[in-house]
């Protein structure tokens, strides 16, 4: 799964990266976040008439049949092998696929059993990042719902929430000991494939949704300060020995 990623490349950065034809935000105003949680607005790129576009979206789709945007809160992720199907994600998957830029993304190392019988398992927290310190590209499906005339949501607009999800599927070697599922990073020969919005070829699309090279990616630990949302600055994404007591 993906719980909490980095975005500290800038719109101006991603657009450049990404071949984008429309931007509809600045880098004014823009502070990296290296702590990405649910609901917050992140950017995308989709395509519009035939045009790339960045734009921001809140994270966790809400379908558009959704009477209440809170099941967004349940759907940051899209498990790929159930797309087609999937009553909350079949839409999307069939014409409003997107791409989520980020600079890298946490999970979560079990290291020890729980201290007390309740208890959760211990982790350490572990930060995963590109090599080449491009920006990554997880493949991304997103919605629109209308929102109620008597209901305010956070982050929408004219009426309207955007919203998005985070696909998933198998891990490669180098996270299948840490998790069971990791976020699919599509490389940039698929990107036009996975974009077109015109493009029904499901089995085609699904095909792309394959886990990332082993050696592109590499990991290490970090400071369980990620833990909270409420930090994120760069010294979270810095190398640490990991904690003692964990193990």
């Amino acid at each position: 799964m993906c719980g909490r990623f980095v975005s500290a490349s800038s719109p101006a950065l991603l657009a450049d990266r990404f071949g984008v034809d429309d931007v509809s935000i600045g880098d004014d105003g823009f502070e990296p976040d290296y702590n990405v949680a649910p609901r917050a607005q992140i950017m995308i790129v989709r395509e519009r008439d035939e045009r790339r576009v960045l734009s921001r979206v809140r994270w966790g789709l809400v379908p558009s049949w959704a009477t209440d945007p809170t099941i967004g809160d349940r759907m940051i992720n899209a498990r790929a092998e159930g797309l087609a199907d999937k009553a909350a994600y079949k839409v999307s998957f069939a014409k409003r696929r997107c791409l989520i830029p980020a600079d890298g993304f946490y999970e979560w190392k079990v290291v020890g059993p729980a201290s007390t019988p309740k208890g959760r398992p211990r982790k350490q927290p572990m930060f995963v990042h590109r090599r080449d310190g491009e920006p990554m590209a997880f493949a991304g499906l997103w919605s629109v719902w209308k929102v109620p005339d008597d209901l305010e949501v956070e982050g929408a607009s004219e009426g309207w929430l955007r919203s998005c999800a985070i696909v998933t599927g198998e891990p490669n070697a180098l996270l299948a000991p840490i998790h069971d599922r990791m976020p699919v990073m599509l490389p940039e020969s698929a990107w036009a494939t996975w974009l077109d919005p015109e493009n029904g070829d499901a089995a085609g699309l699904a095909s792309l949704l394959v886990p990332a090279p082993d050696d592109e990616l590499e990991l290490w630990p970090v400071s369980p300060a990620v833990n909270s949302a409420d930090n994120a600055g760069p010294e979270l994404v810095k190398p640490v020995e990991p904690d003692p007591a964990l193990f």
